[in-house]
């Protein structure tokens, strides 16, 4: 799905626009990502961890937060309670949209604003930190002691870090210095996921270890192996995010479909014709067809690839639920049609990507195109491919297997 805009009042009243990534199939639950102190909402680790999730049926709202020179907040000063009172907002106006956030995700300062702020978000049911400090006076490491004395006699001072200017004033080295980040984790009373690099230079892994202990069960620790701070790396990202997605699904409510879900499929069998390298017969009942793969490959060119077949089922699939919807809610669909490509997309996790193109004909009004569009995301198909499946593969003897699949 394409992120959409989503636009909250922040808690001093401002107007901010995020990101939102809608979950993929079935919606199994919401999240925001509050990301690192230096970055933004689009750095590599909030879009790789929000669209994994969003694979996984979990949206979620990425934004930036005042002060960061980023989207709008040039000129703001960096506050850490109001990263709390943002955080807090965007829980409440995704609540009143009707997608009340389940799972909070931090990286870095990031991961300690969402540990304050879930003391106060109920609905909130589990924590996942990246990276995080185990207290706010690590952040005073990035000023020097020039930048704090300005600080300290003129109240606020304009401070470089990581090659942008911060804002700070008086009152967030008080707020640094007045928050107890370990108690507020033993008080937080949900299940906490700490991940971190033991190679991290920007913040040790003792952090790691001191948000973990400060932690109560049920919870987890993840080490992040040779990856960096920001996780620039495309494959550390993709782990990250792989990981995120998985721990998070356990304390979601389960995926159910709010279609009837098809029949499951008979068994099918695919046994080599020996017409060529790669042709095969391909039996399920009284159905048979032809698989190969195209002449650029070794093929015949006979039949549909493999692949070609998944993206066919998908296809099938997809217009079967949106005549199924159209014909349940009366709407004048005349006919549909979809086209599906598949495609390898390099640094992407996982790498393939299947590109749907709906027609549909008919006197359909704008609203019941968007409805019967969105039930395609809900075909059972789709929801397999999203969720991922478990395959089971046994020996069989060759007689077996020739008595099952013999050729007519």
């Amino acid at each position: 799905m394409t992120e959409k805009t989503f636009t909250f009042a922040s808690g001093a009243g401002s107007q901010i626009s995020g990101h939102l990534e809608p979950p993929e199939g079935t919606p199994r639950g919401w999240a925001i990502f509050a990301h690192c102190f230096t970055c933004g909402k689009d750095s590599r680790a909030a879009v790789y961890i929000s669209r994994a999730l969003s694979r996984a049926g979990i949206g979620v709202l990425r934004f930036d937060f005042a002060g960061t020179g980023i989207d709008g907040g040039s000129g703001e000063a960096l506050s850490f309670a109001s990263d709390i009172d943002d955080l807090r907002a965007a829980a409440k106006a995704m609540a009143a949209a009707g997608m009340a956030p389940s799972l909070l995700v931090g990286h870095s300062l990031g991961g300690i604003a969402v540990i304050v702020a879930a003391e106060e978000l109920p609905d909130v049911a589990a924590v996942v930190t990246i990276g995080a400090p185990a207290d706010l006076q690590h952040i005073l490491r990035f000023f020097t002691p020039r930048d704090l004395d300005t600080i300290s006699t003129a109240d606020e001072a304009s401070v470089e870090i990581a090659g942008r200017p911060f804002l700070v004033r008086r009152s967030f080295i008080e707020a640094v210095e007045g928050i107890d980040i370990e108690k507020s984790i033993a008080s937080l009373r949900r299940p906490v996921l700490v991940m971190h690099s033991p190679l991290d230079q920007v913040v040790g892994i003792d952090h790691a270890s001191r948000i973990f202990v400060a932690s109560r069960h049920p919870k987890s620790f993840i080490s992040l192996d040779t990856a960096d701070h920001l996780l620039t790396d495309v494959a550390d990202a993709n782990y990250v995010s792989a990981i995120v997605a998985a721990w998070a699904s356990r304390y979601l409510p389960p995926l159910t479909a709010d279609l009837p879900q098809v029949e499951a499929a008979k068994g099918v069998v695919a046994t080599e014709t020996l017409g060529g390298t790669f042709q095969l017969q391909v039996r399920s009942g009284e159905h048979t067809l032809i698989v190969d793969e195209p002449v650029s490959v070794g093929g015949l060119g006979t039949g549909l690839s493999p692949y070609e077949l998944v993206s066919a089922g998908l296809a099938a699939c997809t217009v079967m639920t949106m005549r199924l919807y159209a014909n349940r809610k009366g709407f004048p669909l005349e006919r549909a049609s979809t086209t599906v490509q598949h495609e390898k997309v390099r640094d992407m996790m996982p790498p393939d990507r299947f590109t749907r193109t709906i027609v549909l004909d008919g006197p359909l009004s704008d609203d019941q195109r968007a409805r019967i569009l969105a039930i395609a995301d809900r075909c059972p198909v789709d929801l397999s491919l999203i969720r991922g499946s478990d395959v089971q593969t046994e020996l069989s003897s060759s007689s077996q297997t020739a008595d099952s699949a013999s050729l007519p």
